[in-house]
């Protein structure tokens, strides 16, 4: 399929990942000259309506969302039965693959990440959308390691996950929360529990759980504690133990009541993690080879939910003594984690100063680790940008030079690009109101062709491009096929004996064109004017229609022709053969060859007036004759 054109928009250069359901291609897109990648539904799954719901939801949910750490979509689509989305392409390769690369990775860059990630799900969740496949597949890492979230393809919208209840499981089963397990409501927490796993699996390099089936694996999740995160990497912060596991915790209502609250702790352990470790990562895991983003080895799971058995009851007389157990332990976890959140804030009572650092044309991910660096604290305020390339810092309060006590909030201005707007459906619109309408959006009509169609009215918008729903950034144009209007009627007038000049101007006010112009000789019109004409004067035609003219030439203009023969004299054994001819319009060479003597050449030649031909051997004239 590389190589092909789809939609008569996209060119497919590169086959770069697979999915369970699609292939994904680096394309290039020639109406916007930009690379994108385009995944494609697998040909088995065109006829199947499930999978085509399930293949458009992922692009509608994405498309609803806005956010550097987001793939943006630009289109989606069907050409030949071949349903496509069209995407932002990043050029770097997926979490999975760094994970399974390096192993488990450097604290703070994995803590940068999910800080990332999790601000992706705010943004989703903000707007009303569950990802419910949250996965190291899904994450795609920039080459600067900034993270950007894929793959909507099971995503659902929060009213109606949390609304519903299903007997089947949607998700890759080694990230599934215990409630997507065990096919129960589905809320923002479930997403959550996801990422703890992902975050867990970047700190360790190994998943909480695994097992020999994929129901095994969903019953470890809804029964089974996750290893301890302190057994397995002591090293890192107690606190980062705890949001690991606040993040994992079976009960939905135990976890984080949203990702803007667990960015905010997991802010707090990146500033306790040591400069030391924030400046170690060596430049090997920047040379390391690329895997095209877009990959994905593990698919996304359809599981029967499994039987989970109730928990058994504590005996009457133990209640009261286990729930007072649980509620101490509770305030002490509550203690710790508090005590911990307070230490890694850092110097409350410290009066050290820090100059604050240039940060504007960095990518956003280097400006938060180089003010974490710094005992900085970071916000983040985005605005469109038709000029700076989304993740790029455009500003900073406060300003860069300026000495701040540590700890100090710093906020960032990000810009997040161009600005996109949907593209509306305009067809069975008149064009000027497709105009009113495309301005309020920041588009406008570009090249405007007309059709007939006999069934819809004159100006009718009958098709566009792009396509609906695509998203286009504001400024671009929309290039629309109208109705074309009824031709009027048009009784053709009598050009004969006028100029052609004369009839062009008349044409262009009878709204005809000119059609084939021919000449006559020896008519009784003057010469240059109009001696007939198709259709005859009187006859009817169609605006748009073409007339076709003939002008009168003098007699003595019209052109003569002859058949003339010469012998090739003697002389030189090659000789280079012209046959010149004048006439009354001019001189010029009709034949031209390398002859012997005694070759017989025979020509036809055509001039107007007094015609002169002459034979020239090796440049010298030989001979002459006239017509």
């Amino acid at each position: 399929m590389e190589k092909q054109l789809l939609n008569n928009r996209y060119r497919l250069e590169q086959h770069i990942g697979s999915g369970g359901m699609a292939e994904v291609y680096l394309a290039h897109d020639q109406l916007l000259d930009r690379q994108v990648a385009v995944k494609i539904l697998r040909p088995q799954f065109s006829s199947d309506d499930e999978f085509i719901t399930r293949f458009r939801r992922e692009a509608k949910a994405a498309a609803r969302l806005s956010n550097p750490s987001i793939v943006n979509i630009y289109d989606v689509g069907e050409d030949n039965h071949r349903h496509y989305i069209v995407m932002e392409y990043v050029a770097g390769e997926t979490l999975k693959t760094a994970i399974a690369r390096q192993g488990k990775l450097p604290a703070a860059r994995a803590v940068a990440i999910a800080i990332g990630i999790a601000s992706a799900l705010e943004h989703a969740h903000d707007r009303g959308v569950v990802h419910c496949d949250i996965k190291p597949h899904n994450i795609l890492l920039t080459p600067d390691f900034f993270p950007k979230v894929a793959d909507f393809g099971i995503a659902k919208a929060i009213s109606a996950a949390t609304a519903t209840t299903s007997s089947t499981i949607m998700g890759s089963v080694h990230y599934l929360s215990p409630e997507q397990a065990k096919g129960e409501k589905i809320t923002l927490q479930s997403d959550l529990y996801s990422l703890g796993v992902v975050l867990y699996e970047m700190l360790t390099g190994e998943l909480p759980f695994s097992g020999e089936s994929a129901v095994a694996i969903a019953l470890m999740h809804v029964q089974a504690k996750a290893p301890s995160l302190a057994d397995k990497a002591p090293e890192l912060p107690l606190l980062l133990d705890a949001i690991v596991s606040r993040l994992l915790a079976k009960n939905p209502t135990d976890r984080y009541p949203t990702a803007s609250v667990a960015i905010q702790d997991l802010k707090a352990v990146l500033r306790r993690l040591s400069s030391a470790e924030l400046d170690d990562e060596t430049d090997q895991t920047r040379l390391l080879p690329r895997v095209s983003a877009g990959e994905q080895s593990e698919e996304t799971a359809v599981l029967e939910a499994p039987y989970v058995p109730p928990a058994s009851e504590p005996p009457a007389a133990d209640k009261p003594s286990r729930k007072k157990f649980f509620l101490t332990l509770a305030a002490l976890l509550a203690v710790g984690f508090l005590l911990g959140l307070f230490f890694s804030y850092g110097k409350f009572w410290s009066g050290a100063e820090v100059k604050v650092p240039n940060l504007v044309g960095m990518k956003v991910a280097d400006a938060q680790m180089q003010l974490t660096q710094q005992k900085l604290r970071v916000t983040l305020s985005e605005v469109f940008d038709d000029k700076v390339p989304a993740g790029t810092v455009l500003g900073q309060k406060p300003e860069p030079g300026t000495v701040v006590k540590e700890e100090r909030q710093i906020t960032l201005i990000v810009s997040k690009g161009r600005e996109l707007s949907l593209v509306p459906d305009l067809r069975g619109l008149l064009q000027q109101n497709a105009e009113t309408q495309l301005q309020r959006l920041g588009l406008k009509i570009g090249q405007v062709t007309e059709q007939e169609d006999k069934t819809k009215n004159p100006g009718t918008i009958l098709s566009q491009n792009p396509q609906p729903g695509s998203q286009l950034a504001r400024g671009s144009v929309i290039d629309i096929v109208i109705v074309k209007a009824q031709a009027k009627p048009v009784v053709v007038p009598d050009f004969r004996g006028l100029s052609l000049n004369e009839v062009k101007i008349k044409l262009g006010a009878l709204k005809l064109a000119l059609g084939e112009v021919t000449e006559a000789y020896g008519t009784a019109y003057p010469s240059g004017s109009v001696a007939d004409q198709r259709p005859a004067p009187g006859k009817e035609a169609k605006e748009g229609d073409a007339v076709q003219l003939t002008i009168a030439r003098p007699e003595s203009e019209q052109p003569k022709q002859a058949l003339v023969e010469f012998v090739v004299p003697e002389g030189a054994a090659a000789q280079q053969i012209q046959v010149v001819v004048t006439d009354a319009r001019s001189r010029r060479t009709v034949y031209e060859n390398a002859h012997k003597p005694g070759d017989r050449i025979r020509t036809t030649v055509e001039g107007v007036g007094s015609i002169r031909i002459q034979l020239y051997s090796n440049g010298r004239m030989i001979e002459e004759k006239k017509l």
